[in-house]
């Protein structure tokens, strides 16, 4: 008698669990059921793919392009950004934007940098403040501040890199920066919260970059008469900042055709020394 009762028993909770699981799908597949919410992906896109004049094994940088880079870093990105590893000269040597040597000390005259000890030691006048002459040729691009604490307090914490070798440091090189510089304009997914004071870039690791768009469509004058527009301007101060990075690039091409050249006759001469030497002894 106690073994049927408890058959009947097991055999209720089965039935009662079989009629709960319809319920229970049910529940979970219906239209209004809330789905767990996922993390956006801040993940950054790929550089775009740009075709560079300076590409390639036999590639060289565009001179009028380098020229005009050069005025974009000093009319936009020089506000911010030091360029400390390029001397004024460098501007004039071969390889480089090609300026003349008079246009080198004319953009050196152009800008003032600390002077040294004075006839009495003294580095800064009666008020305290650097004493300072004006650059030459043999003198680097000074950057706009002195330090990096005083760079922090003018652009509100964030401290702008040295563009001397951003385009070397960066993976994706010339195609990132580029990437970055036109990547501005789009509005943020609506999942993506935007922290203050934080610009939207879906080419900067985390979508969010303290920079604000630095290149607008006809903000410059190009002496050669070029359209700035945002791609020409990037284009271009992209060109004069990979050449920045790399100056001897040109150079370094010029090397290596070379030495192929004379690995090839090398490699030439001495099969037919070979063949010369051991004729007839197979």
């Amino acid at each position: 008698m106690r073994r049927v009762l408890l058959k009947r028993v097991v055999f209720g909770a089965v039935l009662l669990g079989a009629a709960a699981l319809p319920a229970v799908a049910a529940q979970d597949s219906a239209p209004g059921a809330a789905e767990p919410a996922t993390a956006p992906s801040t993940e950054a896109l790929p550089p775009k793919p740009v075709n560079w004049s300076f590409d390639g094994p036999f590639g060289v940088y565009d001179r009028a392009s380098l020229q005009r880079g050069f005025q974009v870093y000093k009319e936009v990105c020089s506000a911010c950004h030091a360029l400390t590893h390029i001397a004024f000269r460098n501007l004039g040597e071969r390889g480089g934007p090609g300026f003349s040597q008079d246009q080198v000390r004319a953009i050196a005259a152009g800008y003032r940098v600390p002077a040294g000890p004075d006839e009495q030691g003294r580095t800064s006048n009666a008020s305290g403040q650097p004493l300072m002459r004006t650059a030459t040729a043999a003198d680097s691009v000074p950057p706009p501040f002195p330090n990096d604490q005083a760079t922090r307090a003018a652009n509100n914490g964030a401290l702008p890199p040295d563009l001397s070798l951003i385009v070397r440091a960066r993976a994706g090189h010339a195609n990132y920066v580029y990437s970055i510089l036109t990547g501005f304009g789009q509005r943020p997914p609506v999942n993506e919260h935007m922290a203050r004071g934080m610009m939207y870039n879906p080419y900067f690791p985390g979508h969010q970059i303290a920079m604000p768009p630095p290149l607008t469509d006809g903000s410059l004058t190009y002496s050669d008469g070029t359209t700035t527009t945002v791609d020409q301007e990037a284009r271009d101060v992209v060109t004069f900042l990979t050449w920045a990075s790399d100056p001897k690039m040109e150079e370094r091409k010029r090397t290596g055709f070379s030495v192929m050249i004379f690995l090839v006759l090398f490699a030439v001469l001495l099969h037919f020394s070979y063949k010369r030497v051991w004729r007839g002894e197979h």
